[in-house]
């Protein structure tokens, strides 16, 4: 069952449940059940499952897909993508290892529409490190 590690804990640790070891190969990936599926009741929440930062730095393994979306309306069990990132060596998960973390959130549905009018601002069209790195690059 997920738990919170510590009192300050954001997010519910998941394990993994399989019948046998893991073994991940460099850059393979793989999905890895947790044996437990959610209820969401409320279409305003999501459940968001992210990389546990120990896995990736003690051992290279993370989530493929940077973050999972646990929408409220799926009902099937959830299955963490893990990747090897570790180019030299293969990872061994075990039963139980926790591997990831679960966070619920609020949902905000954005109404959209078409349009060609943008409102200016300062920072126009400006993209990828178009406001600087470093504090003295600031406008």
């Amino acid at each position: 069952m997920p738990f919170y590690a510590t009192d300050g804990a954001a997010g519910l640790d998941l394990m993994a449940v399989l019948d046998e070891p893991l073994v991940i190969r460099p850059f393979e990936r793989v999905r890895v059940p947790t044996g437990i599926a959610l209820d969401i009741p409320r279409p305003d929440v999501v459940a968001l499952i992210f990389p546990r930062s120990g896995q990736a730095y003690r051992r290279g393994l993370t989530m493929a897909n940077a973050v999972g979306v646990i929408d409220s309306d799926y009902t099937g069990e959830i299955q963490v993508l893990m990747t090897n990132i570790n180019p030299q060596e293969a990872v061994v998960v075990e039963d139980g290892e926790r591997i990831a973390q679960l966070l619920f959130m609020p949902v905000y549905r954005a109404a959209l529409f078409w349009t060609e009018a943008r409102k200016e601002t300062a920072r126009g069209e400006g993209g990828f490190g178009s406001t600087g790195f470093r504090t003295d690059e600031r406008r």
